[in-house]
């Protein structure tokens, strides 16, 4: 009978119906900007063109409105003066504003002031910065769908937020998209874009932004791929008034064909493959990526020298040194035709003997046997003697090459007496 009694009492009354329609309510509210939108365009509207009121109108605004769930819509208000639907169009049936970048001066002073309204409103709000990235991604692969005054404001002020740290160099990916590299809207975006940039900054603080997000080598993807050659781009860049992003493109791509290069030699080398091949090759090389005898040298030293597991005792190492190195003299003799080569070489020694500490003594043993080997001749080997050595470990190489050094200076009957008056 208790448990019967117990099954009668009543249920309390409960509030889960209220509860379900608050949450349909804010379901509604999440998904219907215009409010929000409204609100925004009324507030630049009585600002007018005073970017510094702007700025103070959207700080204030922040405590009010929900800027972390409308951040989409703000940015497409403060950039295009509305709400952008897909394709970059403004919707017609909505309010709209002139107080935005698309509809500002077109010169590098107003979109300056723009970014400092950007600048301001992300320092404040910093829950921004991943919906601002996000937006100028997106306002990106739209630029089909502005005009072409429209496009230069964006890539000047895109420029500035770059230089300025307010974006970071990955929003570029979005100018890869096919349609807009087809077309040549990617390649006439980034003339305008990197020109502020640079004008900011310099060459050299934009290259470490694009080293950053792995960007360095990809610049040319911006072309098509039957134009992607370092002549287009360098013709098109440097016509467009950015002879310096058209140099830094060139050291670029040398620096891949270096490292490519080196790669390809040490494989040779492994294999045994006949130097008249291995020279061949490297001169067809030089030739395709206008690499100079001096760097070829270097990058041919290091690879010879990496092809060996050396003796870690010295009185060994030195004999290892110059019978291996007597191997493939033929080899860098190839490309020693030049004072500045041998000079080169040279130095390359002398950091790699100091490098290595087991070398150390070996360092006039090398000099000598590529003197013999018509690697290294008088001129070059004086010179580095004079003024032209490293400071590293200087003193100790100045003393082992003095005799020598001597003997080059004073030897008169020529080579026949090296081996009795130096050895």
């Amino acid at each position: 009978r208790v448990s019967f009694m117990n099954n009668q009492k009543p249920q309390k009354p409960t509030l889960s119906g209220q509860r379900f329609k608050t949450r349909k309510r804010d379901e509604k509210e999440r998904f219907d900007p215009t409010q929000f939108q409204d609100c925004i365009i009324q507030g630049l509207t009585e600002t007018g063109t005073d970017l510094e009121a702007v700025a103070k109108f959207l700080d204030a605004s922040g405590a009010k409105l929900d800027y972390r769930r409308y951040a989409e819509t703000l940015f497409d208000i403060l950039v295009a003066g509305g709400m952008l639907a897909p394709g970059g169009t403004l919707a017609d049936d909505m309010t709209r504003t002139n107080v935005c970048v698309f509809a500002a001066q077109e010169d590098l002073e107003t979109m300056q002031a723009f970014a400092q309204v950007f600048n301001k409103l992300i320092r404040r709000y910093k829950y921004l910065e991943k919906g601002f990235e996000d937006e100028v991604k997106k306002l990106l692969l739209f630029l089909k769908g502005f005009s072409e005054s429209e496009r230069n404001k964006l890539a000047m002020l895109t420029g500035i937020l770059l230089a300025n740290g307010t974006l970071n160099a990955s929003i570029l990916n979005s100018l890869y998209n096919e349609n807009l590299v087809k077309e040549g809207v990617s390649a006439a975006f980034a003339v305008k874009l990197f020109k502020s940039w640079i004008n900011e900054k310099d060459i050299n603080a934009v290259a470490v932004s694009l080293r950053k997000v792995n960007m360095d080598n990809r610049l040319m993807e911006l072309f098509p791929a039957n134009k992607q050659s370092v002549e287009h781009f360098s013709k098109y860049f440097t016509e467009a008034g950015l002879k310096e992003l058209s140099e830094y493109v060139r050291n670029q791509q040398t620096i891949g064909a270096r490292k490519e290069l080196q790669k390809e030699l040490q494989e040779q080398m492994s294999r045994g493959d006949p130097f008249k091949d291995i020279i061949l090759y490297v001169k067809e090389e030089m030739k395709k990526n206008n690499i100079s005898e001096q760097t070829v040298v270097a990058i041919i030293w290091s690879s010879v020298m990496s092809t060996v597991e050396w003796n870690k005792k010295e009185e060994l190492v030195a004999e290892q040194a110059i019978k291996h190195l007597k191997q493939y003299s033929p080899l860098l003799a190839a490309f020693t035709t030049q004072g500045q080569s041998e000079l080169t070489l040279l130095l390359k020694i002398q950091e790699y003997c100091y490098d290595n500490i087991h070398f150390m003594k070996a360092f006039q043993k090398i000099v000598v046997l590529f003197y013999k080997a018509e690697v290294l001749s008088e001129e070059p080997i004086l010179k580095w003697y004079k003024d032209a050595h490293l400071a590293k470990g200087k003193s100790v190489f100045l003393e082992q090459m003095k005799k020598f050094v001597e003997w080059l200076k004073n030897a008169e009957e020529g080579t026949q007496q090296l081996s009795s008056q130096v050895e």
